[in-house]
């Protein structure tokens, strides 16, 4: 079909991500975005923007929403024997719409201005609704909001599923000036407000809208975040009834099984929903179990890096926070989760909140601590590393000598 409009890709990896051996089926979510394809119902609730760590599934969810709904390709392979097909309004809506899915983290070859980003994103758009609506008679300097309500009104009333994911990415590129971020800011608001086209708009992001959006802009969506929104909890993480499933499976799999249960809860288990539901680093999990051993399955990417970068400009208000968390304690924290978008973090309260946006601290009760041993290595590495963290870098320094004494 095309790039964005009804594009073969999201089921072509989707349909790996259900083949594979440490596969969880969360197609149920679908019950909960088919609702917003009524019309009669608010308006508002046709704009879903899910905000998550990385790690935590967001990517799977968004290519499972476009294989489910999109006319591209012929999904029933892949959704028949999941739990969604058991539903009675399964068939109805299976490849039976128009899916626009943009993965705001693919850029163009050396990419050195937003300019360049946003123009490749524009034109394959608008290039794929050339394609399929040729008696429109778009024009190829048209915006792509009006090409679509020109289609809307020549097309017999052609309307339009929105799945963006990652939709905070382009912030985090070092070319990009407070003026691009907020030209971005209009293309999503010119390309989804009040526009009669949209059937729904399903989002994704780590950081929240909110801090970014300093208008009206982007008010229309209802954010769903992991630290205080309960609903869609249960699609993004491992359960602990997942878990089990999937070790249960793991030692089916693997002659010589070297991971214990215990092993993955005391890894990679810790964050939890509002709710108080515990929740698993998804990725950390599958890594270990198809590597068969307990690791650290970790990157330091992107925001990542900026958060030591915080602690370091910062440390008079973390240090002693910090050295709690690594000794295993939790700290007082009120979470702000904007506070992530922020590049000037000044109080302990902002950096803390930005670590538990980011996943590296988890969040209950108004506290925060290291969710699990995974993260613990991190934090470790970072304070043996980091002279300006004072006493407790030296503490760590010493503790390492005195272990290796003791060792020797």
């Amino acid at each position: 079909m095309g790039f964005y409009l009804n594009s073969k890709k999201p089921a072509i990896l989707y349909g790996k991500e259900a083949r594979a051996a440490y596969f969880v089926d969360k197609t149920l979510l679908l019950e909960e975005l088919y609702t917003l394809l009524d019309q009669t119902g608010s308006a508002g609730n046709r704009y879903v923007c899910i905000t998550r760590p990385r790690r935590f599934g967001k990517t799977v969810m968004a290519n499972m929403i476009s294989s489910y709904f999109g006319r591209g390709t012929d999904s029933s392979g892949i959704f028949q024997t999941l739990a969604v097909s058991r539903k009675p309004w399964y068939q109805e809506h299976l490849n039976r719409h128009n899916v626009i899915h943009i993965m705001f983290n693919e850029m163009p070859a050396e990419c050195k201005s937003y300019s360049q980003y946003i123009s490749r994103i524009q034109k394959r758009l608008l290039d794929d609704l050339i394609r399929e609506f040729p008696g429109a008679g778009i024009d190829s300097g048209t915006a792509v909001w009006d090409a679509m309500n020109q289609i809307l009104e020549l097309e017999d009333e052609v309307k339009f599923i929105f799945v963006l994911d990652e939709w905070d990415f382009i912030f985090h590129r070092q070319f990009v000036t407070e003026a691009d971020k907020a030209s971005f800011i209009d293309f999503i608001s010119n390309l989804l407000k009040d526009q009669p086209y949209v059937e729904f708009a399903y989002m994704t992001g780590v950081l929240p809208i909110a801090k970014y959006s300093s208008g009206s802009e982007l008010n229309m969506f209802l954010e769903y975040t992991m630290a205080t929104k309960q609903k869609y909890s249960e699609y993004f993480g491992f359960s602990d009834e997942e878990v089990d499933l999937l070790f249960e499976r793991y030692r089916k799999l693997t002659k010589e099984p070297r991971i214990t249960r215990e092993g993955l809860r005391i890894w990679y288990d810790g964050y939890q929903t509002p709710s108080g539901k515990r929740l698993y680093n998804p990725r950390s999990v599958v890594c270990a179990l198809s590597d068969n051993q307990l690791s650290n399955y970790w990157t330091n990417s992107g925001p990542y890096d900026e958060l030591f970068y915080y602690v370091r400009k910062n440390v008079d208000d973390v240090r002693d926070s910090i050295a709690l968390m690594a000794a295993g304690e939790s700290v007082p924290a009120k979470i702000q989760e904007y506070a992530a978008t922020s590049m000037n973090l000044r109080t302990k309260d902002e950096i803390l909140s930005a670590m538990a946006v980011y996943g590296f601290l988890c969040s209950r009760n108004d506290r925060v601590s290291i969710p699990n041993k995974e993260l613990m290595d991190k934090f470790i590495d970072m304070i043996q590393k980091e002279p300006s963290l004072g006493y407790v870098h030296n503490l760590a320094k010493e503790s390492e000598r005195m272990l290796k004494a003791t060792l020797d």
